[in-house]
Parts: structure tokens; C-alpha cells; sequence
């Protein structure tokens, strides 16, 4: 792209993959980009990149590589000049990016809870010794695993409607899903019941659209500059920061949310082991512009705490 706006005929190119939410986010980019400049919905476009994610649904990410399978081949595209801009799912994104590429234009962040989804129960308490549980996540895992393990977990992957269906279908009698995705799909339908953070602590950048691009491309600078969300860059750094320095992947359950109120950063995080069997927490509050430094502090001391020995999963 050229410091000149995009039109039908020249359009911004908006990358993604092609779940029903990851093109809902793609939309809302493309909506608040034509609002922002005043040009027609044609001025963008939406290209659908399959990642290794998408299409390996029957193994955990742990087996196959973690984070990266839901960007990799996204941002070889971006890269390689056959998009313009790269949509993502914040909570899914490694906390560096490659040689090349660049990732500070963030959407204002939508709820940050998960939600715990059961046509038969309303919350975790209700479930009776023994039900079983699907979910994915590792950090979900462990935090149900620390909080009733009398619970049995099964593997529970695919995108959201996936995971709809498989509970449709009897694999398990309740999952989790996030709140931001129920939203932003406006699946009023879905017996969700949202889990406040003091109970369910999300994963870091959870509820958060983060659009990456080219460095030094500065035409899509100039326009991304003009939708970043200052907050939800304020919390990410912190959240990513913490996250950066645990060394986090998603064969670590990992758990961090940043708010903030005036000029000062309240920031939790949480490690946990992968059976549940421990958990260790931290609280921070630090004016707005130090949120980097306290989320590497924060995680600096956690790992003192847990020792050498806290993430071994094998």
C-alpha cells in the first residue's frame, strides 16, 4: 500500500482465517477502517487463509506445535505481499513476531470472561462428581482440574461451533468458550453463563483483535493508527510482557488480565501446574506507563516461587 487510500479498484487486503469468528473480526476491522476514512466497504478486502490449526482438529496444539499453527502460514502471506494486513485472535498470537512484521493496532477489547456452557448446569458447582468436561485449553484444564478434580477432562478441539456440536452430541456434558466470541457472534442462544476473572482468571489478551503489518509499511500505518483502542494497548503490554517473560506457550497453562482505572495499571497473573495440583498468583498496581516492566517483574517472581520442576507436564 502507498500513503493513498484504498478504493474498490485497488482494495486493502485484510487477511484471516476462516472460522465464523475470525471473519467476524475481519468484518469488524474492514467496518471501523471504512468508518474511519469515510470510504465503502469495497475499499476491502477479505482474504481466508487455512492455517495448520484449522486443519488438524483432532490432536492438542501441545502435539503439534502450540500457538504459531493459527499465524504461521497468515503471516508468510503478509510477508510475501499477498495481503495488506494480518487479523488475529490476541490470545492466540506467540508474543513475538517475525522478522518483518509488527503488531501495535488493537480493537477496543470485548468482555474478557470465559463462559461456562452446559445445556444441564449453570456453573461448575453444579456438576456432579465425575462429569466430563471438554475443553482444549491447557489453562482452562488446570484451572478446572484445581477446583473440582473430581471432574474427568476430555480433549475438546475446533473452532467454536465445533465445540457447540461436539456438546450437542454427548462427548461431554459442559466446555468453555469465551465470552468475547459469543459476542461478537452474537450467539444469544448459547446457555453460556459468564465465570467472573476472580474465579476463572482468562488467558492473557482474551476478548482482544490485534491487526498486524508490515514494518515500515507506513500507507497501512497511517491507516491502522487511526482505529487503535489506547486502553487495550496499555492492558496487552502488560499482559504480554508477563507472558513473554514466562516464556509462555500452549503447553503452559498461563493465565493474566490487566485493567486499568485513571493512570494506574491493576495487573493479576497466575501459573499453574498442568494436573491442577497448584497455583500460584500475583497482584501488581503501577502507574499506566510502567505496565511493561511490572508484567516482567510479576513474572520473574512467579517463577522464583514455582521452581524449576512447575511446568513439567511430561
Amino acid at each position: 500500500m502507498t500513503a493513498n487510500l484504498p478504493t474498490p479498484a485497488e482494495p486493502l487486503r485484510i487477511g484471516t482465517r476462516g472460522s465464523p469468528l475470525a471473519l467476524a473480526q475481519a468484518h469488524e476491522t474492514r467496518a471501523r477502517l471504512a468508518d474511519a476514512f469515510d470510504l465503502p466497504l469495497e475499499a476491502f478486502t477479505i482474504v481466508v487463509i487455512k492455517t495448520t490449526g484449522d486443519k488438524i482438529i483432532d490432536r492438542p496444539l501441545k502435539d503439534i506445535g502450540g500457538k504459531g499453527l493459527f499465524t504461521r502460514e497468515i503471516e508468510d502471506d503478509l510477508l510475501g505481499g499477498r495481503i495488506d494486513i494480518a487479523v488475529h485472535s490476541m490470545k492466540d498470537m506467540p508474543t513475538l513476531q517475525p522478522q518483518g512484521l509488527v503488531l501495535k493496532t488493537y480493537l477496543p477489547r470485548e468482555d474478557v470472561r470465559d463462559a461456562f456452557i452446559s445445556p444441564t448446569a449453570t456453573s461448575l458447582d453444579d456438576l456432579a462428581v465425575g462429569t466430563v468436561v471438554g475443553t482444549s485449553s491447557l489453562r482452562r484444564k488446570a484451572q478446572l482440574k484445581l477446583r473440582r478434580p473430581d471432574l474427568e477432562v476430555v480433549e475438546f478441539r475446533g473452532n467454536l461451533q465445533t465445540r457447540l456440536m461436539k456438546l450437542d452430541q454427548g462427548v461431554a456434558a459442559a466446555t468453555f468458550l469465551a465470552m468475547a466470541g459469543l459476542n461478537r457472534l452474537k450467539m444469544n442462544n448459547v446457555p453460556a453463563n459468564a465465570i467472573e476473572t476472580d474465579v476463572m482468571l482468562p488467558a492473557v489478551a482474551q476478548g482482544a483483535i490485534g491487526i498486524e503489518q508490515r514494518e515500515g509499511d507506513t500507507g497501512v500505518a497511517g491507516l491502522l493508527s487511526a482505529i487503535n483502542d489506547p486502553e487495550t494497548s496499555l492492558r496487552l503490554a502488560a499482559e504480554r510482557a508477563f507472558l513473554l517473560a514466562l516464556d509462555g506457550s500452549c503447553e503452559t497453562p498461563i493465565a493474566g488480565l490487566a485493567t486499568l482505572e485513571g493512570g494506574t495499571l491493576h495487573l493479576r497473573g497466575e501459573v499453574l501446574r498442568p494436573d491442577g495440583s497448584e497455583a500460584i498468583s500475583d497482584v501488581v498496581t503501577c502507574p499506566v506507563e510502567d505496565g511493561e516492566k511490572a508484567g516482567t517483574e510479576m513474572a520473574r517472581k512467579l517463577l522464583a516461587q514455582a521452581g524449576a520442576e512447575f511446568f513439567d507436564w511430561r
